[in-house]
């Protein structure tokens, strides 16, 4: 791997290790969230479309990464619930796991990443060893039965969740389009997603999110994801660091987005507690670093 394979494939590090906290720190409800981060998104891709002259895609390549991005709001929306419930230094290890298990599962057997049998049994361990850190990570000195309620329903809904990303992940690599190419129609599937929820729950009787100004502020964690995004989809193609690789770098982001949910959202834990979670991220960056040097 070249290091600029390997400084885009860290990209998300920055931008969806923080994207998680931003949006919990601007608060409002998971509708609010997507809708402002989708809208941000649709905006950042616009931008960077037209700098690059990149032209819109057509055919199976348009839908299939419209799909794609479709697939990603309806699985953040899940996860967007599930900050409610546990906060987001809990929820965003479960679906790390999840997302680990599904995407690079996807690029290994499918995709045929990780071609040789040495790549398949280092890579497997690395796998291994990040769903063990993230374990760790939402381990609990005391014991409640009201929280392991409220946890196991988080875990049960990420899960769901996890086939809307692994449709986001794997979408474009079933066509030939760049990552580059695919962000703009990408964008605009999560803002039909977005906008489609608000409306469904103004007819159930909730505010309307399209006229409340906190959605608007979200926009500015959306261009945080859009960033993450980018770099994302830029080192999952084949002549990059490729899907399983790439989208294991990516979930590098959990170490960033775990420590701010503690320190800026005031979700508490114990001395063990943080001890036993700095040791899960540790193991999740081993991990990483494992995936790197196959």
């Amino acid at each position: 791997m070249n290091t600029t394979a390997l400084l885009i494939g860290l990209g998300p590090l920055l931008g969806w290790g923080l994207y998680p906290t931003i949006a919990s720190k601007f608060g409002g409800r998971p509708v609010n969230q997507i809708l402002g981060s989708t809208v941000g998104t649709l905006i950042f891709a616009i931008i960077f479309a037209n700098i690059k002259g990149l032209a819109m895609p057509s055919g199976m390549n348009l839908w299939f990464s419209i799909l794609s991005g479709i697939g990603w709001a309806s699985a953040q929306i899940i996860t967007f619930k599930a900050f409610t419930m546990v906060g987001s230094s809990r929820a965003m290890p479960i679906t790390t796991a999840f997302q680990l298990l599904g995407a690079s599962l996807w690029g290994v057997f499918a995709l045929g990443d990780w071609p040789g049998v040495s790549d398949k049994v280092f890579g497997g361990l690395a796998l291994v060893l990040i769903i063990i850190g993230a374990s760790l990570t939402v381990w609990s000195e005391h014991k409640d039965a009201g929280n392991a309620r409220l946890l196991r329903n988080a875990v049960l809904w990420l899960a769901v969740g996890e086939i809307g990303y692994w449709a986001y992940s794997a979408a474009p690599q079933a066509t030939n389009i760049s990552g580059m190419q695919a962000f703009v129609p990408q964008a605009i599937g999560m803002v039909i997603v977005s906008v489609i929820y608000a409306i469904v729950l103004a007819a159930r009787g909730e505010k309307l999110a399209l006229v409340e100004g906190i959605s608007y502020k979200h926009i500015i964690s959306g261009f945080f994801f859009a960033f993450a995004a980018l770099t994302y989809l830029i080192s999952a193609q084949p002549n990059m660091n490729g899907l399983a690789t790439g989208f294991i770098l990516s979930q590098t982001s959990v170490v960033l987005a775990t420590l701010t949910g503690i320190w800026f959202l005031g979700q508490k834990k114990t001395a063990k507690e943080m001890g036993i979670t700095i040791l899960g991220l540790v193991l999740i960056l081993a991990a990483a670093t494992v995936t790197v040097l196959i």
